[in-house]
């Protein structure tokens, strides 16, 4: 059996239960403002460019001031640049996301949260909100913003993963992951409900709307949240509970992910307190972002994130686009549709992370569930003009992708910011966190840009083809870690019954 941290609780405390709902609010409140954007769109396009109604009441809109003020000539010009805005998004936010996650290991986790929350709070308002109500419109000031915004996006994502990896050890880590994962499709619920609730006002309203919630949940994290059971006394969570109680021989090569996480020093669940009066241990050092990159395990699962994300994004920027127009489905029902999706991968990534805790292992579980993906979208590309059965195979679909992608992006994340590689020096969750996500990024960013060119020219079913393609990428780019932890699992297999 694997040593664990001497007498440490086994049980949850509230400061758990307080950090699980503070990280999880965080990104509700984030991909509640990403929604809003992708919710007003219409209302933003209209505005931009001159339009049969805006010459027909000139006592709201003088022909002078589109003059002066418009940006394009039609509703076409707007929409490409809503797209690019789309896509200048994506890249800043990858960037980003590589150099947050080196600033989280160094700096104060609830600081640089904080102020990514708020500072990009800020950003939306200016650029929904302030803009319109100053008339100021301006192509290289949107861009701008945006740029500036999917930076300071990029730093709450690693923040709050590390976060979680602090307080629960990979002990039942994959199902508390798994359903803490839900944060973004909680997020787009919430998003498209404040959006809304006050378009009928003008789009600017929904940028202040989510802008002023997202600050406020920024100020609350500020005061209320904790970053690592260490600061109210407690050790880390131990190792016991989930995983297989057989020791490997000694021949075989260690997992991955072990199933220790110890703490040295504590005693019943507290740090003992003559500890303090000895000389003091020197506190762990932060890796390089280049040892961090080299980590065993990093770079096939950023490359595999790479192709599931480009995957799962696509589903939600071209979903409702996909239902409206291939199936004649009026928008809002398309809308409505589209959320079983998320409905799906919400489950799945609580069910696929619970399976992988009993069974100690995430990879071969990834690899199961790509591989049921591979056949669901063949079938869901298949579906009928029936609403219900597209929502059954919808969700299956949902299940099969949006789970490994949440698993990926969090659990597995965090098992690998706390490997034995890293014993000594275990500042690395925030950075290897943005490492995997920020690579993800990337190939979702390219991958909007194909999904457009392969609609165009050759049609939905081959942007189906294409999905298969890269869901198979995902597998192969991590097959070393499912032949070795596979293995891994025979021979603790067969370990068991010679004990036996």
């Amino acid at each position: 059996m694997p040593s664990v941290c001497c007498g440490c609780q086994s049980q949850y405390t509230y400061h758990h239960l307080l950090a699980f709902l503070l990280t999880f609010f965080s990104y509700v409140l984030l991909h509640a403002s990403r929604k809003t954007f992708s919710n007003v769109k219409v209302s933003i396009s209209a505005q931009w460019t001159p339009s049969v109604q805006n010459e027909s009441l000139p006592a709201f809109s003088p022909s002078q001031v589109w003059e002066e003020h418009r940006l394009f000539a039609d509703e076409e010009e707007a929409t490409l640049f809503l797209g690019a805005l789309d896509t200048i998004f994506l890249f800043s936010y990858a960037i980003g996301l590589y150099v947050s996650g080196v600033i989280g290991d160094r700096m104060n986790l609830r600081y640089v949260l904080c102020f990514g929350l708020c500072g990009s709070a800020t950003v939306e308002f200016v650029f929904g909100t302030l803009t319109e109500w100053l008339h100021l419109y301006n192509v290289y000031l949107y861009c701008g913003l945006w740029v500036l915004n999917g930076l300071l996006q990029s730093a709450v994502w690693p923040c709050v993963v590390a976060i979680m990896g602090n307080w629960f050890g990979k002990s039942g880590r994959g199902f508390v992951f798994g359903l803490w994962s839900a944060c973004a499709s909680a997020g787009n619920i919430l998003g498209a409900f404040l959006a809304s609730s006050v378009l009928k006002y003008g789009y600017e309203y929904a940028f202040l709307v989510t802008s002023v919630v997202q600050f406020a949940g920024g100020v609350v994290v500020f005061f209320g949240l904790l970053t690592s059971p260490k600061e109210v006394g407690l050790c880390q969570e131990s190792e016991a509970g989930f995983g297989p109680a057989v020791e490997s021989d000694s021949e075989s090569q260690r997992p991955l992910m072990s199933d220790e996480e110890e703490d040295e020093g504590c005693d019943g669940g507290y740090y003992s307190v003559e500890q303090s009066e000895g000389p003091q241990e020197e506190l762990p050092q932060p890796i390089s972002f280049l040892q961090a990159f080299l980590l065993p395990g990093v770079l096939p699962y950023s490359l595999a994130y790479a192709c599931l994300k480009l995957v799962n994004y696509s589903f939600f920027f071209w979903l409702p686009f996909y239902l409206s127009s291939n199936y004649g489905w009026k928008e809002a029902q398309a809308d409505r549709l589209s959320i079983w999706y998320d409905v799906g991968g919400i489950v799945g990534g609580t069910v696929q992370g619970l399976v992988s805790d009993f069974l100690g292992k995430r990879a071969p579980v990834l690899a199961v569930s790509l591989l049921l993906a591979m056949g669901a979208l063949v079938g869901y590309s298949h579906s009928p003009a029936d609403q219900v059965v597209n929502a059954a195979l919808l969700a299956l679909t949902g299940f099969f992708i949006g789970g490994p992608s949440n698993m990926i992006s969090s659990a597995i994340s965090a098992d690998l910011g706390r490997q034995d590689a890293l014993r000594g020096s275990q500042e690395a969750l925030a950075t290897v966190t943005g490492i995997v996500d920020g690579t993800g990024s990337i190939g979702a960013a390219g991958g909007q840009y194909l999904v457009s060119m392969i609609e165009s020219r050759l049609g939905w079913m081959y942007v189906f083809y294409f999905f298969i393609v890269m869901t198979g990428g995902s597998i192969l780019f991590i097959v070393p870690l499912i032949y070795r932890e596979t293995r891994s699992m025979w021979r603790d297999r067969q370990g068991l019954h010679q004990h036996l």
